[in-house]
């Protein structure tokens, strides 16, 4: 594994938003990405439904990439990298 890909695995910072509904978890998460740097990897913990179908989706929309997603328990992590707003 190289360092790049070690460092995309690694998340900088992580967002707990179980039980938070739509939109506002997105609204969260998108809020928490504009405060990284580009590059940067945010971990996200969404509730089944609505939210893991509509965050991933809408952060890809805003440009970011998701790296990938997991089922945690109840729930689901979703790695996020920051891009360029530009």
């Amino acid at each position: 594994m190289s360092e790049q890909e070690k460092s995309a695995a690694t998340p900088n910072s992580e967002l707990d938003l179980r039980g938070v509904i739509c939109p506002y978890n997105f609204v969260k998460t998108k809020l928490k990405l504009e405060t990284m740097k580009e590059g940067e990897v945010l971990s996200v913990l969404l509730d089944d439904g609505d939210p893991i179908q509509n965050v991933p989706r809408s952060v890809a929309n805003e440009g970011h990439t998701v790296l990938g997603q997991e089922r945690v328990d109840q729930a689901y992590r979703v790695l996020i990298r920051r891009e360029d707003s530009d």
